[in-house]
């Protein structure tokens, strides 16, 4: 079968990072390129940006997980830049996406579940609109994700292919997993349009639970025997000791609902945390179809490939499924930007400052040379082509609005040390040094030793917010996050 080729071809191979070796050869004079020259160069690259749903940041191999086959992700990692510490603004799919396209906070779009439709001002700022205008050819596969006025879509892109839920679809007689299916269509975007500068917009629907569905994960054949003899890990925070710590409103509540759906049997908890990785892994084997189709027609040299998760998720930890919480696995997600321009020398590299999914949007237009909207609130990542920004931010604010009984609206602070988050309906705070207490176990928020700590976060947060606000339909950015 054409979808599995790739796959098991490579599947047990370890990726390591594609450093070429220098040589000592005085003779040499050639100087490398600078990250500027990169930017200016006359011909303009292609940009493919892949965004998955629900993958959180150490779901793939390059990122630490021994158990997981993501050899293609890996690749991207090792012979790219990798950022280990990438967050979204928010952590749930309709407000991450639009962020993504407007590269702004939530607080400022406006837009989540149950919201009006992004305003059209925001989207003809966005990058797909940006781009086209320039002329690029603008393509579209996958999961949309977000709510726009009749005719938008249209003035975005040129190629537009969406397909949602179930899982498998039959074509031509046979069942096609939704990942190959959106594999298929981005193949078919990228040869047509080989001759030109383009960008796609790649957004997976998976590794996304088909919530409706008892089954919630389906996966393709040939990634069926995977994961058998492995023993997933229990969680440190994944039992009802910890869970009886909670305050009581976090007790209820879709994290706790979806729960149930999925980890409350330790057998239902190895089933479905393999199944989740049999998904991604099905997603690996498609961006290797992918980067085959780029080096076959000729383009894989100068096409930049950016990749990240919508939001986190968690897989049982703090007793819960899902994500919509300030907590760390729920946030932070990862973030890989290979760009084959760059020395070889300058690639393969891992930073640890705190980035965000609102920096993807100034970067893929500053890759594309494209001017940056003064309203964006991000900040391209072009910086780190090199040996990284001397000044980037030290912190960054997080939040999440949606108005559902079943999900807290909340929002949090979180610098290099330091994560404080706080809720819009309930009396209540977390204070926790993440340096010490990576899983967030111990809350100091009410510790006497650290109040003048929470009122200096919870007033960063307060202005933050009404900074966001004074932003909506602005020509001007007011403030940005700060870098210190």
């Amino acid at each position: 079968m054409k979808y599995s080729a790739l796959l098991l071809s490579t599947l047990f191979v370890i990726s390591s990072c594609a450093d070429t070796e220098t040589t000592s050869d005085k003779s040499e004079t050639t100087s490398q390129p600078t990250v500027q020259e990169i930017l200016n160069q006359d011909k303009k690259p292609n940009i493919i940006f892949i965004l998955t749903d629900d993958q959180r940041w150490d779901a793939m191999g390059a990122n630490g997980n021994d158990i997981i086959k993501t050899p293609y992700m890996d690749k991207l990692a090792n012979e790219g830049i990798n950022f280990k510490n990438a967050f979204v603004t928010t952590p749930i799919c309709a407000s991450s996406r639009a962020s993504l396209m407007t590269g702004m906070f939530e607080r400022t779009h406006n837009f989540t579940f149950g919201k009006p439709k992004l305003d059209n001002r925001y989207m003809f700022n966005s990058y797909p609109y940006l781009l086209k205008q320039s002329g690029y050819a603008t393509g579209f596969v996958g999961k949309w994700g977000m709510q726009v006025n009749e005719g938008i879509q249209d003035s975005l892109f040129q190629f537009n292919e969406q397909v949602w839920f179930p899982y498998n679809h039959f074509i031509d007689g046979d069942s096609v997993h939704i990942a190959d299916i959106h594999g298929d269509h981005a193949i078919d975007f990228v040869k047509q349009n080989k001759d030109k500068p383009f960008c796609l917009s790649f957004s997976f629907l998976s590794p996304h639970a088909h919530d409706s569905d008892p089954e919630q994960y389906y996966w393709p054949e040939y990634v069926d025997s995977m994961y058998a003899d492995v023993e997933i890990p229990l969680p440190a925070t994944a039992n009802q000791a910890f869970f009886d710590t909670l305050p009581e409103f976090m007790k209820v509540g879709f994290n706790r609902q979806r729960w149930f759906w999925r980890y409350d049997t330790e057998e239902k908890r190895q089933h479905m945390v393999k199944a989740y990785y049999k998904v991604i892994s099905t997603v690996d084997s498609v961006i290797g179809r992918l980067q085959a189709t780029l080096e076959e027609e000729g383009i894989a040299d100068n096409t930049v490939i950016i990749f990240m998760g919508d939001n986190g998720a968690f897989l049982g930890e703090r007793g819960f499924a899902g994500k919509w919480t300030m907590h760390e696995h729920s946030l932070r997600v990862p973030m890989m930007i290979y760009d084959p321009r760059i020395p070889a020398s300058e690639r393969g590299k891992t930073y640890e400052e705190m980035v965000l999914n609102i920096d993807i949007t100034p970067t893929i237009l500053d890759i594309a040379g494209v001017d940056i909207p003064k309203n964006y609130q991000g900040e391209s990542l072009t910086d780190f082509y090199s040996d990284g920004p001397k000044d980037w931010r030290t912190s960054i604010f997080t939040e999440h609005l949606m108005e559902n009984e079943n999900i807290f609206q909340t929002n949090g602070y979180r610098d290099d040390t330091w994560k404080f988050i706080q809720y819009d309906n309930y009396d209540y705070i977390e204070l926790y040094n993440h340096k010490e207490d990576f899983d967030e176990t111990v809350n100091l928020a009410y510790n006497p030793d650290y109040a003048d700590m929470v009122k200096k976060f919870k007033g960063k947060n307060d202005s933050t917010i009404a900074a966001l606000i004074a932003q909506r339909y602005s020509d001007q950015i007011i403030v940005k996050e700060p870098k210190k």
